[in-house]
């Protein structure tokens, strides 16, 4: 037995090895990002956001929309499919506050795999950059991460879950998103034959 258990051993190894790492990328490739270690800058910020809305909640959330009112009706569709909103937003008396480690902890998880960058607005003069990035599977979106970064404000917010961009901005200033300020959707030019 003792002889059986030593030469399955490295077997045994490898495939657990491999399970932690199948495991691993499949975490690494959602769209949920784990944001949950800035909350230490609670401690230092004068004004916190802090929403979790996950898959439950979101269903909840969306039976307070049932007015006959169209943009109640809009807001309800578009929250349909979405399985979870997180922001984290931390305003600061002073500048220095926070450090590039803490917003490195979130761009780690941006970089590569299913993420791509969309926008990035920088400003020299002020210090504010904003990033948005769109996890994507094919032509499916499956998520959205913004990053608003100023001297002395952080914001993350995370949406999980297929999202029309076109129908976003209605989403602005609901659930503790801010207003992202997202160019207007191209029109789409169609072609006639002929």
């Amino acid at each position: 037995m003792k002889t059986l258990f030593r030469n399955s051993l490295p077997a045994i190894t490898v495939s657990v090895l491999l399970l932690a790492a199948t495991s691993v990328t499949v975490r690494a490739q959602s769209a949920r990002l784990q944001i949950d270690q800035l909350d230490s800058l609670a401690n230092k910020a004068s004004e916190t956001v802090d929403v979790k809305l996950d898959e439950h909640l979101m269903q909840m959330t969306a039976k307070f929309f049932v007015s006959k009112d169209p943009d109640d009706a809009e807001i309800r569709e578009l929250i349909k499919g979405v399985k979870g909103i997180y922001v984290k937003s931390f305003t600061f008396e002073k500048e220095g506050e926070y450090s590039p480690a803490e917003i490195d902890s979130v761009m780690s998880q941006l970089r590569g795999g299913a993420w791509s960058k969309i926008i990035g607005v920088t400003s020299k003069k002020d210090g504010d950059n904003v990033e948005v990035y769109l996890n994507t599977a094919g032509d499916q979106i499956n998520g959205l991460a913004v990053l608003s970064i100023e001297p002395k404000e952080f914001t993350v917010v995370n949406i999980v879950g297929p999202i029309n961009l076109e129908k976003l901005v209605q989403l602005e200033g609901q659930f503790g998103v801010p207003y992202l300020n997202l160019p207007p959707p191209k029109p789409k030019i169609e072609k006639k034959n002929p």
